[in-house]
């Protein structure tokens, strides 16, 4: 039923909200009276469920938490033998271990929260595990911070202990507030990103890839950061817009083969100058032309360079002729190995100008672009200098603008395997579907193979040495994983290609993803197995997974580095479907920033409101849709806590918890259970498919509404009618279950004092339960609800005409569909007379009133409006409703230019009531 179908009744069950949670000004004094929510209403000794008194969201949301992770109620006991297709297994993703939670969290793990309460009782079994990501960048710089300190002051060894002692009291913190969200997370099945099992399937990783061909260590150039000292991935670099200046700086030829001395250059970076190694022409460039086999004399440096034609020049940039440097982005990458040319490298790994820049050695690059640009000016050489906004690659975890290096690296093949890597992400369901996309525009733009070395002190360590003499890699031995070749030992003691006996152990790290990325691994087990000889899974049953939930700010960095793990592990696409989240955003729908003072903290919101109240405003937004935090959410999630606990008070004093069904039901009672059969296979579908604000909107819709306004309503007068009080019980065990993946604290405080056992060992918890399937009840759904408005509207009548609601009403008739259900209006209404109507009673309908769009009235027909105003004030107008048009004052106004507001009135003997889908006269 519409929630707007016929105006609710005022008085009764629907008129009790006020805050759930008070602040200690606001708590009741003791014999106030009442029926307050105030968290202290509670006055059980023993703290046992019970719905006496008022709900205490504090006391009974830390009880269940507690609880359920001391009894284990979502643990997952593996079974290798069990058929995949009776486990959910969700690949939930391990947060960042640098700081405290943020709504981002909040949000995120409450969704995967209602997709693991919802399977766990639709199918029975779900592995929903937690890591901690306490290998990487953020980790040490979290380090750095909490202990003032800089890593470059240790012994690497006496570093990695540092971060191992901060992060665990941040994950432990971590924990304890992510088990306030009352997320129903495995807690004995956690991993940490660096603990010894994980970095043992990182190295089988890596040495897998490497046996597979898949991998390669090459000295190239590699996207580097400044700030961090490291290189890294092309995933790890956005683009943001800087301000910035354009430098036209003359380029001496050298020579007579050209018919000028100089051309022009425009750039951003003068600072690259000194690293300049050729010049480069478009070989359709007309205008350009003659300096193709030229030289050109380098300004301020004074080194010469070679003038070359290439198709990578855009002739629309500048003079149309570019300076290639080595190096300055990818274009000077490709033409520096595409021609052989030499490497000049001006920046060092700081971004400090190396001694190659002579007199600008040891400035930072933004000092020795001012002094580079002065000096130009000051010799003649700058011809012109305008400021520009353009974008700059950027280092995504500090912003710091990235500089491309020559190093040795190791590097995971992706580039010749693009298409496979398509085809795995379209074998998968993403909720929601336009996602895909993100993921395809990713994948067809990668330039790089994957780069997955850093230079780091925290990290998973590469389990290889070189040969000392020939650089041969030494590989460890599967068996002895996990490795750190900075303190054991090579697995040969002599090197197979020279026979040389000394090594260098590798000193670099993997790159965070290298890791993350294999979460599905992780959590089922993937082992080498040395009698087998063989790669292996501990729990087969869960791979692929069944989700894999993330936001789409990531879908580039874990979603996809995940599919290009496993698919080169397994052959298989590791998740059957993705749930994306969007991000949350401040009331003005603007994204949360500390630069902006916009954050909302968690920590806030959960200290105010009740867990479930939270929870439900979590649900408010469709999987993938950017969202703004409102209180308001919060506020309406607080007042269908106190309407689900008042209205559990009232059928417990309407009906018997222990009913069985009767022979037979009465319509309106029958109806209600067929609708309740309605709800909830939409429901089950909406989950299915990750629908959670579709679910949370019909559901509540349907409890607020027809259930506790109408139908509720209806059963104070039937207290003692068995059919009304076995419905009563059906529904309300019912709405519990539906409304636990949502409201899972206040359910299962409900479930436990009405429904449970009362085992004190084995806990007969809600969350455990199968969910709901229809019942096969068959009504006239549309006729049932045309008897509810009826049943309202007359309510309503009474409550305004001070009748008292079991008053007598002499004569009803009724114009609409309610075929079956005269006899339960009649008797919930105490109607002595009911008439169905077979033909709808004489109403006149009349134009009210009709109101001008005077804003656009006016400059159309200008002089004419005041005759059109007395046209509709004496009543000379027509209204061609087939046209949608009004003629008056000889003009035609089309349907933009009005709004007529039409009113239906009853000439004959009684009072007319309207509903949605029926006429009622009260005589």
């Amino acid at each position: 039923m519409s929630a707007t179908s016929i105006h609710r009744a005022t008085t009764g069950f629907s008129n009790e909200y006020a805050h759930l949670r008070h602040h200690d000004d606001a708590r009741p004094t003791p014999g106030s009276g009442g029926e307050s929510m105030s968290m202290d209403a509670r006055t059980d000794e023993d703290d046992e469920p019970s719905l006496e008194g008022g709900y205490d969201p504090e006391t009974v949301e830390s009880r269940w938490q507690d609880r359920w992770v001391d009894e284990k109620i979502y643990a997952y006991e593996s079974d290798p033998k069990r058929d995949p297709n009776t486990v959910y297994a969700i690949d939930t993703p391990p947060p960042t271990v640098s700081g405290s939670l943020h709504m981002g969290h909040l949000y995120g793990s409450t969704l995967q929260d209602f997709a693991a309460r919802f399977q766990r009782m639709a199918d029975g079994d779900v592995l929903f595990p937690f890591g901690y990501d306490d290998n990487g960048i953020a980790s040490e710089r979290l380090t750095e911070k909490e202990l003032d300190i800089r890593h470059q002051d240790y012994e690497r060894r006496e570093f990695q202990e540092l971060c191992r002692e901060v992060c665990t009291e941040y994950e432990a913190e971590f924990t304890e507030k992510m088990q306030g969200l009352g997320c129903s997370i495995d807690w004995s099945n956690t991993y940490k990103t660096i603990e010894p099992r994980v970095q043992r399937i990182s190295q089988l990783s890596f040495l897998d890839l490497y046996e597979k061909e898949r991998e390669y260590r090459k000295k190239a150039p590699a996207i580097w950061c400044p700030e961090c000292e490291t290189a890294i991935s092309q995933v790890e670099m956005e683009d943001d817009e800087r301000h910035s200046h354009f430098n036209d700086i003359a380029f001496d030829v050298v020579g007579d083969g050209a018919d000028r001395d100089e051309f022009i250059i425009s750039t951003t970076r003068p600072e690259l100058i000194p690293a300049c190694v050729a010049v480069f022409v478009h070989p359709d460039d007309e205008d350009n032309q003659e300096l193709v086999g030229e030289t050109a004399r380098v300004p301020i440096f004074g080194h010469e360079v070679p003038i070359i034609e290439d198709d990578r020049v855009d002739m629309e940039k500048g003079s149309g002729v570019v300076m290639c440097c080595t190096f300055g982005d990818q274009n000077d990458i490709e033409w520096y190995q595409a021609h052989d040319l030499p490497l000049r490298v001006a920046i060092d790994e700081s971004a400090t100008m190396t001694d190659l820049a002579g007199d600008y050695e040891g400035l930072s690059t933004e000092e020795a672009r001012e002094a580079i640009v002065e000096d130009l000016d000051d010799d003649g050489y700058l011809r012109d200098r305008w400021e520009i906004t353009h974008a700059v690659g950027v280092h995504e975890r500090c912003d710091t603008p990235v500089e491309f290096r020559v190093s040795k690296q190791w590097y995971v093949e992706i580039l010749d395997h693009k298409e496979e890597y398509l085809e795995a992400g379209r074998e998968m369901d993403w909720y929601p579907e336009k996602m895909f996309t993100r993921y395809k525009h990713w994948i067809e733009g990668l330039e790089w193979d994957w780069l997955i070395s850093r230079q780091r002190d925290s990290g998973i360590p590469f389990p290889v040495w070189y040969c000392a003499e020939c650089d041969h890699e030494i590989m460890a031995a599967k068996e002895d994983l996990p490795v750190d070749p900075l303190s054991d030992e090579p697995p040969v003691d002599a090197c197979p290609e020279c026979g040389h006996d000394e090594f260098v152990p590798e000193d670099d790290v993997f790159d965070t993803w290298a890791t993350s990325s294999l979460t599905p691994l992780i959590n089922a087990g993937w082992d080498w197995d040395a009698d087998a000889e063989a790669l292996t899974m501990d729990k087969p049953e869960l791979y692929p997974f069944d989700l894999r939930p993330q936001g789409h700010d990531i879908i580039s960095f874990w979603l996809f580095h995940t599919v290009v793990k496993c698919y080169e592990h397994t052959g298989e696409v590791p998740f059957d479907a993705t749930m994306i989240n969007g991000h949350i955003l401040d009331e003005n729908r603007e994204k949360m920033s500390k630069s902006k003072g916009n954050i909302v903290a968690p920590d806030e919101v959960l200290a105010e409101y009740p867990v479930d109240a939270v929870r439900f405003w979590a649900a408010s937004a469709a999987v993938g849709d950017d969202f703004p935090y409102q209180t308001q959410d919060i506020v309406a999630g607080e007042k269908l806590l106190r309407k689900l606990w008042n209205a559990s008070k009232l059928v417990d004093t309407l009906a018997p918890t222990d009913l069985e069904e009767p022979a037979e039901l009465e319509p309106i009672d029958r109806w209600l259970l067929a609708e309740l059969d309605d709800a909830v296979d939409e429901l089950t579908a909406q989950f299915e498919d990750y629908e959670f604000a579709k679910a949370r909107d019909r559901l509540r819709t349907f409890f607020w509404n027809t259930f506790c306004d109408d139908y509720l309503e209806i059963a104070k007068g039937r207290e003692d009618n068995p059919s009304t009080q076995y419905a009563l019980r059906t529904a309300h065990r019912t709405f519990l279950e539906l409304w636990a993946p949502f409201l899972p604290h206040v359910t299962e405080e409900i479930w436990q004092a009405v429904y449970a056992d009362g085992s004190a060992t084995d806990l007969d918890s809600i969350h455990t339960r199968e969910w709901p399937a229809p019942q096969g009840y068959e009504a006239d759904l549309t006729a049932g609800e045309t008897a509810i408005e009826v049943i309202g509207a007359l309510r309503r009548y009474k409550s305004e005409h001070q009748l008292p609601l079991n008053a007598d009403l002499e004569s009803v008739a009724v114009y609409g569909p309610i075929d079956g259900f005269a006899d339960a209006i009649q008797n919930v209404m105490h109607v002595r007379d009911l008439t169905v109507l077979e033909e709808e009673p004489e109403v006149t309908t009349e134009v009210a009133s009709i109101d001008l769009d005077y804003s656009t009235l006016g400059p159309k027909f200008g002089s004419k409006v005041g005759d059109i105003d007395a046209g509709i004030e004496s009543g000379e107008y027509e209204i061609d409703r087939d046209a949608d048009v009004l003629r008056v004052a000889g003009e035609e106004l089309e349907s933009d230019l009005f709004d007529v507001e039409l009113e239906r009135t009853y000439s004959g003997e009684g009072d007319m009531i309207e509903t949605e889908s029926a006429v009622v006269i009260v005589d």
